[in-house]
């Protein structure tokens, strides 16, 4: 295995995380970034890392990969909350030749469930009596609801589940009655609890019976490595890539 130099962007719970499995693979951190020492977040210092990996807030994230940009230092982003701004950011990393790698959840085994969901949403075309809502909950500490994993799960029903054409948030934290599931929306029901590093589900209920596609995360380490990964496997390329890309399902 080759060694990387890695920028952290954002030195939170996923930060440390992502240190110590790329510590475990050999590679070695140029550069740890969080609110502390802002000053040290500049072009130059990008510039000695190979890729810099992004888990930071959805109000810093964007001004992260425009600096990432500059230098010529491709960049793996796994902050959620900036998605409306995507398309924008895709053009200019695709005129300007840099490299961008993004993920609203870097675990392979939510990127399994990804795949699965999109063929689960193609069968149950044939089963108009199942209505589909979707359920997420994470620790105090996520600040964008829906999650990104959540909104990723959505758009692959809505792509494959005829009947369903949008989807809407809650956040289920006692301030807003429960919205109804109208027949071409897909509810995501969004929870707040101490602790959960990520748990979805995706469910079709009819009024004999109900079925769950769920993805429970123990911990971070499955995002982590994932993260890491994909560090990785984006250094030598230039474009727009997703889990999709690197994993070929």
């Amino acid at each position: 295995m080759f060694s990387v130099n890695i920028a952290l962007l954002g030195y939170g719970k996923m930060g440390k995380e992502i240190e110590q499995i790329a510590l475990q693979r050999g590679h070695t951190i140029v550069l740890k970034i969080d609110e502390t020492n802002l000053d040290q977040l500049t072009v130059e210092n990008l510039k000695r890392a190979d890729v810099a990996i992004e888990f930071s807030t959805p109000k810093t994230v964007l001004g992260n990969i425009e600096l990432c940009f500059q230098a010529g230092t491709p960049i793996v982003v796994g902050t959620t909350g900036w998605y409306e701004h995507f398309e924008d950011v895709k053009t200019k990393c695709n005129t300007e030749n840099h490299s961008l790698f993004h993920a609203t959840n870097f675990s392979i085994g939510v990127n399994i469930t990804f795949y699965i969901n999109q063929l689960l949403a193609k069968i149950m075309n044939g089963f108009a009596e199942y209505d589909v809502v979707m359920e997420e909950i994470h620790h105090l500490q996520k600040l964008d609801h829906p999650s990104g994993t959540a909104i990723t799960l959505a758009e692959g029903i809505i792509d494959n589940l005829q009947r369903k054409t949008k989807w809407q948030g809650w956040l289920n934290d006692g301030t807003e009655e429960k919205p109804i599931n109208t027949p071409d929306g897909l509810l995501i029901e969004a929870l707040r609890e101490e602790g959960i590093p990520g748990t979805h589900t995706v469910s079709y209920i009819s009024d004999i019976d109900r079925i769950d596609l769920k993805h429970t995360a123990f911990n971070r380490k499955g995002f982590a490595t994932g993260a890491v990964v994909a560090a990785e496997w984006i250094v030598s390329r230039k474009g727009v890539f997703t889990m999709k890309d690197m994993l070929s399902f």
